[in-house]
């Protein structure tokens, strides 16, 4: 019995100063992000390719959401995220590299001006939402998706304030958008009106369009 009340303890004081760390990344991005403001957070693979339409596309948008007066905050990695902090930097824009700390894949691309290192998913994902003004979705995994569902939940529940979320390439997403159609909004468990949070674009050009027509900044 003593044993066991040892062990407890030691989780309770190991969890206790786990706050302060949780306290510390929280003051570190507040500190840092409000001069990326107003920004555009774009998410995608970290497994595209540099020569890829993905990527090519994903620099181009960037690029001209800084000529439109927009900073753009990206996951801070390569693929998707690369393109985005580089399209960003070569315009001459704040490009926020919000990086996490894996055990795999993630390293930090060469492009991000303001970069910012996470060890907590859920505080990232704080600085993610709380400094953009729209999000852009580009082709990606899991992690992308994540982001993707959790700014539809916050925004149809109204726990933030309504932004722009805008999946680019049809081709990627329509089994997905389909499947919500004709599964999710035929049973009834969202509303039709829910399937109007966000919008699907070709190209650059109509997601900074959108941006442009929708935001006030």
């Amino acid at each position: 019995m003593r044993e066991r009340q040892y062990i407890v303890d030691d989780l309770t004081l190991n969890e206790s100063w786990r706050m302060f760390q949780i306290m510390a990344e929280f003051v570190k991005g507040f500190e840092a992000m409000p001069e990326a403001y107003p920004a555009v957070t774009i998410f995608g693979s970290s497994r595209i390719d540099t020569k890829s339409k993905i990527y090519k596309d994903t620099v181009k948008t960037a690029g001209m959401l800084v000529q439109n007066g927009f900073n753009i905050i990206s996951g801070g990695g390569p693929g998707v995220m690369e393109a985005a902090n580089r399209g960003a930097a070569e315009t001459g824009g704040k490009s926020v590299g919000l990086h996490i700390e894996l055990p795999s894949e993630q390293r930090p691309n060469d492009y991000a001006n303001i970069r910012l290192a996470f060890k907590y998913f859920f505080i990232r994902k704080v600085m993610f939402v709380k400094y953009a003004v729209a999000y852009i979705i580009m082709p990606g995994g899991f992690g992308t998706l994540d982001e993707l569902f959790e700014a539809l939940t916050l925004i149809q529940t109204k726990r933030i304030r309504y932004f722009p979320v805008i999946l680019m390439d049809s081709s990627y997403w329509g089994g997905l958008l389909d499947w919500i159609k004709e599964t999710l909004m035929t049973q009834g468990t969202i509303s039709k009106t829910d399937f109007d949070i966000f919008n699907i674009v070709e190209t650059p050009e109509e997601a900074v369009r959108i941006i442009k027509r929708r935001v006030v900044v």
